[in-house]
């Protein structure tokens, strides 16, 4: 999938698509840490986003344990 980068006020961005951020389970206002080496840009979610992903995951789990338990099953 190709962005394009934007001029954003007195900087530049890109808009990451709707379908990527749902994917990863990103909104709006979640951190990024983004790191460049040999010419290779990558975006990851910071800590505290893996952390509120990982409650989230936690607590459907917690709420679905018995259902999830059948499935396995």
């Amino acid at each position: 999938m190709q962005v394009a980068i934007q001029k954003i006020d007195d900087a530049e961005g890109i808009v990451i698509p709707k379908e990527v951020l749902e994917e990863l389970g990103l909104k709006a206002g979640d951190l990024l840490e983004i790191a460049a080496a040999k010419g290779v840009m990558t975006i990851t979610p910071a800590e505290s986003t893996r952390s509120r992903q990982r409650a989230a995951a936690q607590q459907f789990m917690d709420k679905y344990k018995v259902a999830l338990k059948r499935l396995a099953e």
